[in-house]
C-alpha cells in the first residue's frame, strides 16, 4: 500500500509505502506495537518458501528427501543415497556381506555430500539388516542410514539396526479416500505398547482388534498415537526419536500399522500421530547424533546443540537441509501411512531460544523480544503449509505453553498455520484446584473463565489431563480425588463417601471442560472411566516392570465396579456434543453464575448446561434466565447408570415462567431442581410453526 509524504521544505511529493497489515494485527488492535515483528516473521517465511521452491512448483515438491536418500528399488537394481559430507568412506555392512566391509558395498561421493551406491536386484533381499561404516577424520563407526524406514532390535544383543523392508506386495488400503468428520474433533490419545492389559508390550494388531472397537463404541472420531517413530529407550514414551521415517517395529510392520490405519477410518476415526521434530536422541549408533562423524550436520554445533532439559540434541533449523529433512518427514508419514495429521510435540521448546524455560509469559512483549527462534517459526510455517498442500482436511495441533500468538492462525493472516493449540492452562487449573482448594470455595467464575478464556481467532483443545497428567511422580484427576480408597471402595455396592465425591466431581470436571471447547477435546485411554494409579514404562528404578505400563480394561469390563458408571457417564457425554453437528463453533452464552451458590449455567445452541459445584447444598426451585420455552434433560450426571443417586427426574418438562422485567431481553426464568455435586444439560425443544388448516 502505497500513500504520499509532503517534504515541509519544498512541497514536494513523495510516494511511501505504508507497512502491511495483516488479519491477525487487524483482528487483534493490541498486537500493533508488534506489527514490525510479526511482518517480519511472515517475510521470513515468504522468502523462504521462495528459496525452497525456486526449482520447483510447490512445497510439496520440494519435500521430497525420502524419495531420494535412503534405500530404494530403482528399476532392475537398488540405490542408497546418504547425505554425510563429513565422511571420507561409507560401506554398507549386512546380512548380505556376511556384516564384513567389501569393495562392492562401498558408496561413492557426489556433489553437496552425498554419497551414493547402485546395486544389482540379487545383491540384497527384503528382510536383511543393514548398517552403514562411517568413517571420517580420525574415526568411523556403524551408523543406521538417517532416512532407514524400518529399524529393529536384536531381542538378545539390543543393538538396533536398519532392515530392508521391500515386500512383494505393499499394503492394499481399502478406504484410500478416507476425509474425517471432526466438528467437534474428539480425542482418544493412546499408546500403542501399553494399551493391552498384560505386562508386556501391545502390538499394532493387538490395538486393532481390542482398543478400536472400544473407542468407536466410545464415541470419539479421532485417536492421537504416541511413540510412532522409532525411539531406543521404550521409557521415553517415544519423545526421544531416533530413526523420524520408521515407524516403531516394537508394535509390529508396517503393514499391521496401515492396516489400523485402515480399520480406524472404517470406523469414521481420524489418525494424528504424536509427531516429534523438536530434538532428537543423543545417541551416535542408533540415531543422527554424529552420523558422519560431524556435530552439526542435522544440529547446532554450538552451546545450542544439546537442550538443557532433555538430554536430547536440537535441530538447527536454519539449514536448508534439516528443513528438507523434517518436512520431507511430514510428507512420508501422511502419504505412506495415511496419517489424517500431527500434534507436534514441544512446540514451545522450538519457539525460543532458552526453550521457554523458567520464563514466565506475562504480555505480548514476551512474544516480541528478540528471543524468538525466527527459523524454527519459520519451519513450523513452512510445515503447516506443506501439511494442507498434501491434505487440506488435515489437521494439524500445537502442543505449546507459553500461548504466543498466532501460533494456531492460518498463514495467510500472518500466523504459524496449526489448526489448534493444545489448552495446555486447563489442566493445570484443574489440578491446582484439586490440590489448594477445599470445595466450598470452587468459584464458577473462575471455572467458566478459565475454560473460555481464549484468542478469538485461534481453535484450541480442551482437556481435564493427558498423559502428561498421568506419569509417575503425579497423579490422575480420579486418584487426586480418590486416592487409596480406589483399592478397597470400588464396589457398586459399597456407599463410600470418598468414592462418591470423587466420581461426582471426576464427571462434573469433564462435563464442563467439553462442554465449552471452541475446537476439540482430548482424553488419554483409560482416564475417561479413571484408571488407577499412574503410569510408569519399564526402567531401572521399578526393576523393569511392565505393571504400570498398561491398561486393565477389566477393571471397567467386568460389570462388578464403579469404573463402569464413569465409563457409561463419558460415552453419554461424548455422544451427546458429537450429535450436535459444529457443536465447537456455537457460541457460549453464559446464563448464569454464582460463587456464593456454586453455580454455573451456560447455553451452545439448544442445549443448556447447569452445574451445582456446592458440596452439600441442593437447591429447588432454582431460577437461571434462558431463553423462553420448554425444556427437557437430556444428561444427568445424578443418573444411576452413571454412579448417581436419581434425585433428578429427567422426565420432567421445565417450563419457563415470564417476568416483566427480563422481558425485553427474551428471557424467562427457568426453575429447577439441582442436587449438591450434579450436573445437568437440558435440550429446548424447538418450536415449530403450526400448519395453515386452509
Amino acid at each position: 500500500m502505497k500513500t504520499d509524504r509532503q517534504d515541509k521544505k519544498t512541497g514536494r511529493k513523495t510516494a511511501v509505502r505504508k507497512p502491511k497489515i495483516l488479519p491477525i494485527i487487524k483482528n487483534d488492535p493490541w498486537l500493533e506495537p508488534y506489527a514490525d515483528a510479526i511482518n517480519g516473521r511472515h517475510d521470513d517465511y515468504l522468502r523462504k518458501l521462495a528459496e525452497l521452491t525456486v526449482n520447483c512448483k510447490s512445497l510439496n515438491d520440494f519435500a521430497n528427501a525420502h524419495k531420494y536418500f535412503g534405500l530404494h528399488r530403482e528399476g532392475r537394481g537398488w540405490v542408497f543415497r546418504e547425505w554425510a559430507p563429513n565422511a571420507t568412506a561409507i560401506t554398507l555392512v549386512g546380512d548380505f556381506s556376511g556384516w564384513e566391509t567389501k569393495p562392492e558395498f562401498g558408496l561413492k561421493k557426489n556433489d553437496g555430500g552425498v554419497w551414493e551406491l547402485k546395486l544389482p536386484a540379487k545383491a540384497m533381499q527384503h528382510g536383511q539388516l543393514y548398517k552403514m561404516v562411517v568413517e571420517w577424520p580420525g574415526g568411523k563407526g556403524e551408523r543406521i542410514p538417517a532416512y532407514a524406514t524400518r529399524v529393529v532390535q536384536d531381542p538378545q544383543t539390543h543393538i538396533f539396526s536398519a532392515q530392508i523392508w521391500a515386500p512383494e506386495n505393499g499394503y492394499q488400503w481399502e478406504h484410500d479416500h478416507f476425509v474425517p468428520d471432526t466438528r467437534p474433533l474428539l480425542i482418544y490419545e493412546c499408546h500403542i505398547g501399553m494399551a493391552q492389559e498384560n505386562e508386556g508390550v501391545g502390538t499394532y494388531e493387538e490395538f486393532r482388534t481390542s482398543i478400536l472397537p472400544r473407542i468407536a463404541a466410545d464415541g470419539y472420531n479421532a485417536i492421537q498415537i504416541m511413540a510412532i517413530q522409532e525411539h531406543p529407550y521404550y521409557g521415553s514414551f517415544g519423545y526421544h526419536v531416533s530413526n523420524f521415517f520408521a515407524a516403531s517395529s516394537r508394535f509390529g510392520t508396517p503393514e499391521d500399522l496401515k492396516r489400523l490405519i485402515d480399520d480406524a477410518h472404517s470406523l469414521g476415526i481420524a489418525v494424528i500421530m504424536d509427531i516429534v521434530h523438536s530434538h532428537a536422541v543423543k545417541n551416535e549408533a542408533e540415531g543422527l547424533g554424529r552420523l558422519d562423524g560431524s556435530y552439526d550436520l542435522y544440529f547446532y554445533g554450538d552451546s545450542r546443540r544439546e537442550h538443557p532439559a532433555w538430554d536430547s540434541l536440537c535441530f538447527d533449523y536454519g539449514k536448508t537441509e534439516v528443513l528438507h529433512f523434517l518436512l520431507s518427514n511430514c510428507k512420508y508419514w501422511l502419504e505412506e501411512y495415511h496419517f489424517d495429521g500431527f500434534r507436534f510435540d514441544g512446540v514451545t521448546s522450538m519457539l525460543y531460544y532458552n526453550h521457554g524455560l523458567g520464563q514466565a509469559f506475562g504480555g505480548y512483549g514476551d512474544y516480541y523480544n528478540g528471543g524468538q527462534d525466527t527459523n524454527a517459526i519459520t519451519y513450523l510455517t513452512l510445515a503447516n503449509t506443506l501439511i494442507h498442500q498434501i491434505n487440506p482436511k488435515a489437521i494439524s495441533i500445537a502442543e505449546e505453553m507459553s500461548g504466543m500468538p498466532g501460533l494456531a492462525t492460518p498463514v495467510a493472516d500472518g500466523g504459524i498455520g496449526f489448526d489448534y493449540r493444545m489448552a495446555m492452562g486447563i489442566p493445570d487449573y484443574w489440578i491446582k484446584t484439586l490440590k489448594e482448594k477445599k470445595d466450598e470455595d470452587w468459584h464458577p467464575t473462575s471455572i467458566f473463565w478459565e475454560l473460555t478464556n481464549r484468542r478469538a481467532d485461534e481453535k484450541t483443545i480442551s482437556y481435564v489431563e493427558s498423559h502428561d497428567q498421568a506419569l509417575v511422580g503425579d497423579k490422575t484427576v480420579i486418584f487426586r480425588l480418590i486416592d487409596k480408597e480406589m483399592y478397597w471402595h470400588m464396589n457398586k455396592d459399597d456407599g463410600d463417601m470418598t468414592v462418591a465425591r470423587g466420581m461426582a466431581l471426576h464427571k462434573m470436571i469433564r462435563l464442563v471442560t467439553l462442554a465449552s471447547i471452541n475446537g476439540g477435546y482430548l482424553n488419554f485411554m483409560g482416564n475417561e472411566w479413571g484408571h488407577p494409579e499412574w503410569i510408569d514404562f519399564p526402567r531401572e528404578g521399578n526393576g523393569w516392570s511392565y505393571k504400570y505400563a498398561r491398561r486393565m480394561w477389566s477393571l471397567v469390563d467386568n460389570g462388578l465396579l464403579k469404573y463402569e458408571w464413569l465409563n457409561n457417564f463419558d460415552n453419554a457425554m461424548i455422544h451427546l456434543v458429537s450429535s450436535v453437528h459444529n457443536f465447537q463453533a456455537l457460541p457460549v452464552r453464559k446464563l448464569w453464575e454464582k460463587d456464593d451458590d456454586q453455580i454455573l449455567a451456560f447455553m451452545r445452541g439448544d442445549l443448556v448446561f447447569v452445574f451445582n459445584f456446592n458440596p452439600s447444598k441442593s437447591f429447588s426451585d432454582y431460577g437461571i434466565l434462558a431463553p423462553a420455552g420448554s425444556y427437557r434433560t437430556v444428561l444427568s450426571t445424578d443418573n444411576p447408570d452413571f454412579g448417581g443417586y436419581g434425585n433428578i427426574d429427567e422426565k420432567v418438562e421445565h417450563l419457563t415462567q415470564n417476568d416483566p422485567l427480563y422481558a425485553p431481553a427474551g428471557v424467562e426464568w427457568l426453575k429447577l431442581y439441582i442436587p449438591a455435586r450434579s450436573a445437568m444439560v437440558l435440550r429446548k425443544k424447538r418450536a415449530y410453526p403450526k400448519k395453515n388448516k386452509n
